[in-house]
């Protein structure tokens, strides 16, 4: 029985880790769910700058959200940049997973946002976008998918794991929760 419940337990706490569902993006720093959907070529991404973070303005599907990861496609162009902040020097900078800036891509560092606009073509490189004056608070994540059939990425966030087994399927409702041990073994 004490085996019985270690499992019981454990499926309790990977049935409480997957929450209910695909989430709301109310979590911290938004960089989950809010604007997981991919942006059109073409697009311009616009920002307000704000201390706490990049809030977005456009388009609508990171409106709203703070620091929300950007779904890119490979070889396509974008155009990057905050229009309005809080008074407060920043600057928008696209990084790679170094680190480094990617070809040039930054602006100055300035106060009020005039010009403060990155053309660019998406890369695999591309990790983040960020303010160098507030690096740990005015960042977020760029996922760029690769148009050939570019594997890596998508895989484990939209495959099996995200999506299949162990939140809908055999650990949340099968045997644990409503079998054995809550109706026959333990309780009585």
């Amino acid at each position: 029985m004490l085996q019985l419940t270690g499992v019981a337990a454990s499926t309790a706490v990977v049935a409480g880790c997957g929450g209910g569902g695909n989430g709301n993006g109310n979590g911290n720093g938004g960089n989950g769910d809010n604007g997981d959907t991919t942006i059109e070529p073409g697009t311009q991404i616009e920002f307000d700058g704000q201390t706490a973070g990049w809030l977005g303005i456009a388009p609508d599907s990171i409106a709203d959200a703070e620091n929300p990861t950007l779904v890119l496609q490979e070889g396509e162009t974008y155009e990057i940049g905050w229009t309005t902040g809080d008074g407060a020097r920043h600057n928008i900078e696209i990084r790679d997973e170094n680190d480094e800036v990617i070809d040039d891509l930054q602006t100055e560092i300035v106060t009020e946002p005039e010009d403060q606009w990155l053309e660019f073509e998406a890369s695999s490189e591309m990790a983040t976008y960020i303010c160098q004056v507030h690096p740990t608070t005015m960042i977020g994540d760029i996922q760029v998918e690769g148009g050939d059939g570019g594997g890596g990425a998508d895989n484990e966030t939209d495959g099996n794991e995200t999506d299949g087994n162990e939140t809908d399927g055999n650990e949340s409702m099968g045997n644990e929760t409503e079998g054995n041990e809550t109706e026959d073994n333990e309780s009585e």
